[in-house]
């Protein structure tokens, strides 16, 4: 399993640095404020340099436009991001301490948690749903209130053990959101496309509107 994933995330990959020119893109800090309202901790998916990367990005604006009068920040999660998948785990236990440390630090902050294809399989991971794709340190259950919203994009889940984290967490299920273009082969989408199209399209085909307005429906 772990050899079809590398090579669907090879395609995808090698396909969003030729499409993007991502290798010359500088990487950014997350905008922060000091204590925001919401803030969104994003893993970025294989191949991307460090950064909130070519979903995330858009993605802080999206939720900035769905929720008016509110404060959002975002932080992307630092992690390898390597080709054979095995930082999955680390990255999830990195997710997991960031949300911690942001929690004492900022008790009325809500938190959106989320990812891209690897980046969606950090996110599985720091939410407690088990697969094949590592381990690392599960977001601890008094905080679990305070995660308004997960929203996974591309996720291998799906593709390899055809499972969602709506039907694989009680706790996080109700309010996950997994977004799979037909022609994605890394979430299994079904479609004419050809391999990896669908994969590159998450941050500018309108699925980060989507997802912020998901995220504004579960926000109180």
């Amino acid at each position: 399993m772990r050899t079809r994933l590398q090579r669907l995330t090879a395609v995808a990959g090698l396909a969003i640095c030729a499409a993007t020119g991502i290798g010359a893109v500088p990487a950014t800090a997350a905008e922060v404020s000091a204590c925001p309202d919401v803030d969104l901790i994003f893993a970025r998916g294989t191949f991307e340099i460090p950064g909130l990367g070519i979903v995330g990005k858009p993605l802080l604006p999206a939720l900035q436009r769905a929720l008016p009068g509110k404060s959002v920040s975002a932080h992307a999660v630092d992690y390898a991001a390597s080709f054979d998948q095995s930082s999955a785990g680390p990255g999830a236990t990195e997710m997991t301490r960031q949300l911690t440390r942001r929690a004492a630090g900022c008790p009325g902050t809500k938190f959106v948690l989320g990812g891209l294809s690897q980046g969606a399989s950090v996110t599985d991971i720091a939410v407690g749903v088990k697969s094949g794709l590592g381990s690392g340190e599960v977001v601890p259950d008094d905080l679990a209130d305070r995660v308004v919203a997960v929203v996974a994009f591309g996720n291998p889940l799906g593709g390899l053990y055809r499972r969602t984290i709506k039907e694989s967490s009680p706790i996080y299920g109700p309010k996950a959101l997994e977004l799979c273009n037909v022609g994605d082969p890394v979430c299994g989408g079904q479609g004419t496309r050809g391999p990896g199209l669908g994969h590159l399209s998450y941050g500018m085909d309108g699925s980060v509107d989507i997802a912020a307005k998901f995220v504004a429906q579960h926000y109180n």
